[in-house]
């Protein structure tokens, strides 16, 4: 029985797996919808990358996890990969979907076309916080009106410095045994970023033809390659 930990990215709380988990409840796994403390479900605490990054950590040991199999989305990806080298022999493999990946002495905002300015003005303009996109920045997601309407009702902003403060890893990510999942209408070719670690010989690729939010339009798909890349039979 595989142990899945999962963590959604920016914005979004635990709440959003919720069509996601049954399907791996019924092919007989343990899943793990992780709310990180302080962190998109909750408002207002100047919390960054190292605390979510524990806060994953901390949930691992503290339900005591075996086989534990990390899935992180979007921006999720960061603090997912930087507590995966930390958990050592608990872990399976991690997976990430769509997401953002650290950069030792990077942070999310570095690689920003928009820049880093642009982004700090904006959580600067929020109180520190940096706010939700709109429905019309979901637009050609593969999303229909009411997954739109549902995602912006439950989606709360994250401390600013979950997106500044920059990544510390202690060795190369590529040697992670790890899948990366790309959903093909926002990441048609990998990134620059993710197309080094994929010549580690411990990664896989895997593919989805939706946009960059499949717990809500390809939940059952999605759990299909969860299940694959854990190999365990769904």
């Amino acid at each position: 029985m595989t142990q899945f930990v999962l963590v959604t990215g920016a914005w979004l709380g635990a709440w959003a797996w919720s069509d996601v988990v049954p399907h791996l409840r019924a092919a007989g796994h343990e899943v793990h919808p992780l709310v990180l403390s302080r962190g998109a479900d909750e408002q207002g605490v100047a919390v960054g990358r190292q605390t979510q990054a524990q806060d994953i950590v901390d949930e691992v040991e503290r339900l005591d996890l075996r086989e534990a199999v990390l899935v992180g989305h979007s921006r999720a990806g960061i603090p997912v990969g930087r507590a995966a080298e930390r958990i050592g022999d608990r872990l399976a493999r991690v997976v990430f979907v769509d997401s953002d990946l650290p950069a030792d002495g990077a942070s999310f905002v570095s690689g920003r076309s928009d820049g880093r300015a642009a982004v700090e003005g904006v959580i600067a303009a929020h109180g520190g916080l940096w706010p939700p996109l709109t429905a019309a920045d979901r637009a050609g997601q593969g999303l229909g009106e009411g997954q739109v309407a549902r995602i912006a009702e439950g989606s709360t902003p994250p401390p600013g410095a979950t997106l500044t403060e920059p990544a510390t890893l202690t060795r190369p990510l590529g040697m992670l045994p790890a899948t990366y999942v790309r959903c093909l209408l926002e990441t048609p070719e990998p990134s620059p970023d993710v197309a080094q670690p994929l010549t580690g010989e411990r990664w896989r690729t895997a593919t989805i033809g939706t946009g960059h939010g499949p717990v809500f339009s390809r939940p059952r798909e999605l759990a299909r390659v969860l299940l694959d890349a854990a190999g365990t039979e769904g």
